[in-house]
């Protein structure tokens, strides 16, 4: 099952070209936030069985939104895949390194960023978004508790992130725009193997990264695990679940993000995000 944002409204994608408007579909019941559809996510689950051949909403890229617009709690996970690890200079971490980016950073799948430095940074990612509340979950019960996948782009202001003394990785990753997500949630059950997926993102048609998930350190139902240990994961908090090798700031010379270029990302079975890249205010950053 694949359900999207279209202008504001969750919406059944079909099988045929175009989508079903819930709210009006389900005659009310349902909500046509696409954010709240989550929090009774069985419910709709169970209502939407079959119907992915009513087609009623024209699907156009420019009015596809990020399918969880605003989820209580992000998660974000540093250092995922060992690849990036040694690339970033940094030894294998024992546990999942965790960071937030703030929820005001998500837009769409198309949205234009504005870039607000010299020293924007790219990180594809599979995000996870959770549909049952989840605390002392198992990893052999973690599955259970997702809603869908999605595409995800961790944008990052190298910057303000590894300002010092104290690193500020949560704040340097939330600008306005930083965290598009999308194009569709799509179930686990549409995946052959939910475990091992194909991502990569390029940059004006130049491959930049590419790698698997299944080369992840901390797998999906690992990372749930062990953060539903410490806290609940509520229906439609999602999960930015760490990036392969590839980054700007890992390469010599170092290379990021500028204005007038174009950032293609995906995700294997789930689709691909493509956004372009604006100059906007300089925020006040040494690299001014």
């Amino acid at each position: 099952m694949r359900v999207a944002n279209i202008d504001g409204r969750a919406t059944l994608l079909c099988k045929a070209e175009g989508g079903l408007d819930i709210a009006g579909a389900s005659d009310g019941r349902f909500p046509s936030d696409p954010q709240r559809l989550i929090e009774d996510w069985d419910a709709f689950l169970e209502w939407a069985a079959g119907r992915d051949d009513q087609a009623d909403v024209a699907i156009e890229p420019e009015r596809v939104g990020p399918p969880t617009p605003a989820p209580k709690q992000v998660f974000a996970i540093g250092l995922n895949y060992a690849e990036h690890v040694d690339e970033s200079a940094m030894g294998r971490p024992d546990s999942p390194p965790v960071f937030t980016k703030f929820p005001t950073s998500i837009t769409g799948p198309c949205a234009p960023v504005t870039l607000p430095s010299a020293t924007v940074d790219w990180e594809v990612e599979l995000v996870v978004a959770i549909g049952r509340r989840a605390h002392h979950v198992s990893e052999d019960e973690a599955w259970r508790h997702v809603a869908g996948l999605m595409v995800g782009q961790d944008l990052s202001e190298r910057v303000v992130q590894l300002a010092g003394p104290v690193p500020q990785f949560s704040l340097g990753k939330s600008f306005p725009g930083f965290a598009p997500v999308g194009p569709v949630l799509v179930t686990p059950d549409e995946f052959k193997d939910r475990d091992d997926l194909e991502l990569g993102c390029a940059l004006d048609g130049e491959v930049l990264q590419r790698g698997r998930t299944r080369d992840m350190i901390f797998s999906v139902p690992e990372l749930i695990a062990r953060l539903s240990a410490v806290c609940p994961l509520l229906p439609g908090d999602i999960i930015f679940t760490g990036t392969p090798s590839g980054v700007g700031n890992a390469r010599n010379p170092k290379r990021f993000l500028t204005p007038g270029s174009t950032l293609t990302s995906f995700v294997d079975g789930i689709g691909e995000l493509r956004n372009e890249f604006v100059a906007g205010a300089r925020y006040p950053t040494p690299a001014s």
